[in-house]
């Protein structure tokens, strides 16, 4: 069944908008067929007035049909892609299809661009004007999705998510009394410009904030207990602690940090904010401000503000910038005061197609291979934070949770899943892991996923479960692939069960990738030209940071994975049954093709993706 799109009717606000395009369109008529995908600055684009000229009787294809060819989707992804628009049937088109996780937000909207003979456009942060902001308004622009681009005597570039909303077009052209150029892009690259551009005038605003909190705001009469708690929960609820408060979760999400940590020193109280992996200094509010913005703090947890002996756990639901998160909050107490540690839980963070994580091709394919499988035992193995939950979420995503009865174990939940029926843990009350996961085995489930196996109970019911008939994915706390074996059976798992239940394990590991804007090639020092001589690795010039204002003078935005992919073959597990030695099972593996962690990892620093010294910052415990 063919889709057809729903074109709107020619109104007079459609004319203007065709009117406005046909320039754009009518000058790339030599050239062939799709959109122009460039870094641009305002000065670069050349703006003239719109033109009507008649319509081009170029044919043109829709957005379905210039993903499949670019993309060179399977029937399956198509099939996918078909039944996830008829579903969101009114909704613009673009947007469902990256809901969908079928091909990456960049390429859909680039693909947008090219359906409709518009030029897609990535923002150059560095080149933007912040008071083009001013002609639409700052709010207007995020919740629209709209980033002014340049401004002349006449026209208005913009660069929307949504050109086919004539509507919002012509309300812009009404309300800045111009004509209107468009150009397309995708809503994370619309509201990251946006975000940097109001980022200046935020720092401006937490100083007024500060500056407006004198020493009586948070100081405390220690008269009686009552009074204490009242004094906190008065502070707390004061409207300058309210406004810091949400200016360090705004600028926390803004910056896109995983953690919020609060410290309070003998004559200081700082905040840290962990970025890619590695805690920042972001600013050191006065030191009394700490126990006001502390109480703020557990009464948007709901927490007991009179106790501060004790540590404390919550939870804090919040809009931020029109989008829900979750804030998991703990407090410990410490010699200075309570320290506070925010994590932020941010659906749009874990939802990561596999083929985003860093797979190689080669490990991608077996991966894919390996959950498709009936039942047996996967494992994601590595330290805290290693991006092992993403990598399960991102399985578990690819699976038919329409057909499937896909069950989860965790502690805590800390994503949402639509495909999944989620089991919280609650150990006060005797809901551990080993009995969620015995009652959930009486739920008839085809896939379920254990959020960590930690003790042997569990390990056993696991292996049971994949034996009969079930596939599970699970975590593991070692630091390669083939110590998982030996840590199954520390815990008391026999070897022919670990033998006939396991399929796979992955280790793995984040390293920062470069910065795409300021990465440079770079000789080696001599110690590490001999050690990458060594490991092989024979160039002459590695890739190396150096620091920009789009990555925060760090020289690096965004991480990535790096992998060790062991599968389990009918020799290796005759290996397993005889209980082997760690060194002897790893030695063996590597004998077979294992390509370890640090060996993906220099694969990555090759490409330019990642540096040297970060994979082995990362690989330092590994071989």
């Amino acid at each position: 069944m063919r889709l057809r799109r729903q074109q709107p009717d020619p109104s007079p606000v459609a004319t203007r908008q065709h009117a406005a395009s046909q320039a754009s369109v009518a000058d790339r008529a030599d050239q062939p067929a799709g959109a122009t995908t460039q870094d641009f600055s305002p000065h670069d684009i050349d703006i003239a007035p719109p033109v009507f000229r008649p319509q081009s009787t170029r044919t043109r294809r829709s957005i379905e049909q210039v993903l499949a060819e670019r993309e060179s989707l399977t029937a399956e992804q198509i099939h996918a892609l078909r039944d996830a628009l008829t579903r969101a049937a009114g909704k613009p088109i673009a947007s469902v299809i990256t809901a969908a996780n079928i091909v990456p937000e960049p390429r859909v909207y680039s693909a947008l661009a090219e359906s409709m003979g518009l030029t897609f456009l990535s923002p150059d942060l560095g080149a933007l004007n912040a008071s083009l902001l001013d002609t639409i308004g700052t709010d207007y622009a995020r919740t629209q999705l709209v980033l002014p681009i340049s401004v002349d005597a006449s026209t208005l570039t913009i660069a929307v998510a949504d050109p086919a909303n004539v509507f919002l077009i012509d309300e812009i052209s009404r309300k800045t009394g111009k004509a209107v150029r468009t150009l397309v892009s995708t809503p994370t690259d619309i509201l990251r410009s946006i975000d940097h551009l109001t980022a200046a005038d935020a720092g401006s605003a937490v100083d007024d904030i500060i500056k407006d909190i004198a020493d009586d705001d948070v100081q405390l009469v220690k008269e009686s207990r009552e009074s204490e708690v009242n004094d906190l929960e008065k502070a707390g609820n004061e409207s300058p602690v309210i406004k810091f408060v949400n200016y360090l979760i705004q600028d926390a999400m803004r910056q896109g940090a995983s953690d919020i940590h609060i410290e309070p020193r003998e004559k200081q109280l700082r905040v840290r904010y962990r970025i890619d992996g590695v805690l920042f200094e972001a600013m050191t509010p006065p030191h009394t401000m700490h126990a006001a913005v502390t109480s703020r703090l557990k009464i948007m947890a709901n927490l007991d503000i009179s106790e501060r002996r004790l540590p404390q756990d919550g939870r804090i639901r919040a809009m931020v910038q029109g989008r829900q998160v979750d804030l998991r909050m703990s407090t410990l107490p410490t010699a200075f005061g309570e320290k506070t540690c925010i994590r932020i839980l941010d659906n749009k963070s874990i939802s990561v197609p596999l083929e985003a994580l860093g797979f190689s091709e080669a490990a991608l394919t077996i991966w894919r291979r390996q959950i498709d499988q009936p039942h047996g035992i996967l494992l994601v193995t590595g330290p805290t934070g290693s991006g092992k939950t993403t990598t399960l979420y991102s399985s578990l995503r690819v699976m038919d949770g329409n057909e499937m009865n896909i069950s989860t174990v965790e502690d805590p939940i800390e994503y949402t899943l639509a495909s999944a029926n989620q089991v919280q843990v609650h150990d006060k009350i005797g809901m551990t892991f080993s009995a969620a996961l015995r009652s959930l085995l009486r739920q008839d489930p085809d896939v379920v996923m254990l959020g960590e196996i930690r003790d042997g109970e569990t390990a056993r019911i696991a292996v049971q479960a994949a034996l009969t008939g079930h596939l599970v994915l699970s975590t593991l706390h070692t630091n390669d692939a083939p110590s998982s074996v030996t840590r199954l059976i520390n815990i008391g798992v026999e070897p022919y069960l670990i033998s006939a239940a396991l399929n796979a394990v992955l280790a793995q590991r984040l390293v920062r990738k470069l910065c795409p804007h300021c990465r440079k090639l770079a000789a080696p020092s001599d110690s590490m030209r001999e050690f990458l001589n060594i490991q092989g690795f024979n160039e002459t010039d590695i890739w190396a940071s150096t620091g920009c204002d789009k990555c925060r003078k760090t020289g690096f935005s965004g991480r990535l994975g790096i992998y060790e992919l062991m599968v389990m073959d009918d020799a290796l597990r005759d290996m397993v049954t005889q209980n082997p030695d760690v060194n002897n099972l790893r030695k063996y593996c590597r004998e077979r093709g294992l390509i370890a962690l640090r060996e993906d990892g220099f694969e990555k620093a090759r490409a330019g993706l990642t540096t040297i010294d970060e994979v082995l910052r990362v690989t330092e415990s590994s071989l």
